[in-house]
């Protein structure tokens, strides 16, 4: 028991600092420094935690995707040229209430593989798509969860800022895991998609729709679906890193704004802007975990939790559903990233070491298991009461919808990724598959 007492302090320590509101960088951090000097490791780990940060952070190439990914993001947003997709595809299926709902998951789709910002997709359905829900029939409850659920794709559709971390921490190739994203994120897709059908089941089609002309509807949404394309295309074919595809969106990101004359260099300026901010929040998380996790790792935490895992014994799907209702119940009160940056390297090698039987071993095995990760960290999102994209909805509508109406709305949605969850275990080729 002496053994676990410190990795069990500094887990409890650091939980406490983040329910509090601390920021959670500063928190893991500032937890490894007073660990380091409370045990009996020696105070030259200080210097080995410098050469972490260095290795694992600031030297990494790859993280280099992730500014660029977001600042592409941010031009197509702040700049209006994803409304204008979403109003295209809302002129185009907005005929009937099954359109109206499929065109949100329509733009849901293009919005989370050309910026795969979670915040920015839930704020402009919820301006623009809300509103034509409830007036389409479908209610306060369901035009909520539909909305957020939709949003929320943009962390697991590639490229996915959530993937490229993954990737990062489980040492998988990005490639590889966004081709293993595709399959799940299709399959949520359509699953929502039947949820979308049943509802709109009996409702009466809109007194009015907006005529739009092929042409019309080629010139909002084609250049999106080009860049999207071109990106994912590039990085999944091999034939660019995501750190090149991150850049040449970017790029494309800016030169479709010239295209529909939205480009000015105040919106240039607010979509850097934001992006410094994004990313430094990001990497100063990053740092902050890189040296939580070798400290905790140095008191014997990852023994503590190997340790707590295996009492429901060794079997590996008993592994890895205790690993799977971890991540679920953390969610509930953390960031997805703050999960991933925590956990990961203390979950990956436990389940690197499993057999399932599956025909899975090595690279395949560990992005099989990353998919399932995301798809699970996918619901701290929409789960009640620090879900943010609750928030970013909340934010949007004000107090036009209740939020109990909010929580009950987004249920479904949970229920059914945690079923997208269920198959994936199952039948691992619907991530494997398009490796």
């Amino acid at each position: 028991m002496s053994e676990m007492a410190l990795p069990l302090a500094m887990a409890i320590l650091t939980l406490a600092g983040i329910l509090a509101g601390y920021r959670v960088g500063m928190v893991l951090a500032g937890s490894a420094a007073i660990f380091i000097l409370v045990s009996d490791l020696p105070t030259a780990f200080f210097n080995l935690l410098v050469s972490r940060i260095y290795a694992n952070v600031l030297s990494n190439w790859l993280l280099v995707a992730i500014p660029m990914f977001i600042f592409m993001g941010l031009v197509l947003e702040v700049s209006g040229t994803a409304e204008r997709s979403l109003k295209a595809a809302q002129r185009a299926l907005g005929g009937s209430a099954a359109g109206m709902g499929f065109s949100v998951l329509m733009i849901g789709i293009l919005l989370a593989a050309s910026s795969g910002i979670v915040g920015a997709s839930v704020v402009l359905l919820s301006l623009l798509a809300l509103p034509r829900l409830i007036e389409a029939g479908y209610g306060d409850r369901m035009s909520a969860g539909l909305v957020t659920a939709s949003g929320t794709l943009a962390i697991l559709i590639p490229p996915s800022v959530m993937l490229i971390i993954l990737g990062d921490q489980l040492k998988t190739p990005v490639p590889s895991m966004f081709a293993g994203a595709i399959g799940p994120g299709l399959l949520l897709v359509a699953v929502y998609g039947g949820v979308v059908l049943r509802r709109a089941r009996g409702l009466p089609r809109a007194a009015t729709q907006e005529e739009t002309s092929p042409l019309r509807l080629l010139l909002d949404l084609g250049p999106l679906l080009v860049l999207v394309l071109s990106v994912l295309g590039s990085i999944i074919s091999g034939f660019a890193t995501p750190t090149e595809a991150s850049g040449v969106g970017a790029l494309g990101a800016v030169f479709i704004t010239l295209l529909y004359g939205k480009f000015s260099f105040a919106m240039l300026m607010t979509a850097a802007r934001q992006t410094v901010i994004t990313t430094s929040t990001v990497l100063f998380l990053m740092i902050g975990a890189t040296c939580f996790s070798a400290v905790f790792k140095g008191v014997g935490g990852d023994d503590m939790v190997e340790a707590g895992i295996m009492a429901f014994g060794d079997g590996p799907f008993i592994v890895l559903t205790v690993v799977m209702v971890a991540i679920f119940v953390l969610g509930f009160v953390l960031d997805w990233l703050e999960i991933t940056l925590i956990l990961m390297p203390i979950f990956a090698p436990i389940v690197a070491g499993l057999d399932f039987g599956n025909g899975l071993a090595g690279p395949e095995l560990m992005i099989w298991f990353g998919i399932l990760v995301a798809v699970n960290l996918q619901t701290s999102f929409l789960t009640p009461p620090f879900g943010f994209s609750l928030f970013y909805l909340r934010s949007a509508i004000g107090d036009r919808i209740a939020t109990t109406d909010i929580y009950c709305g987004v249920l479904p949605f949970i229920l059914l990724q945690l079923l997208v969850l269920a198959l994936l275990i199952v039948f691992p080729g619907l991530i494997t598959g398009l490796i």
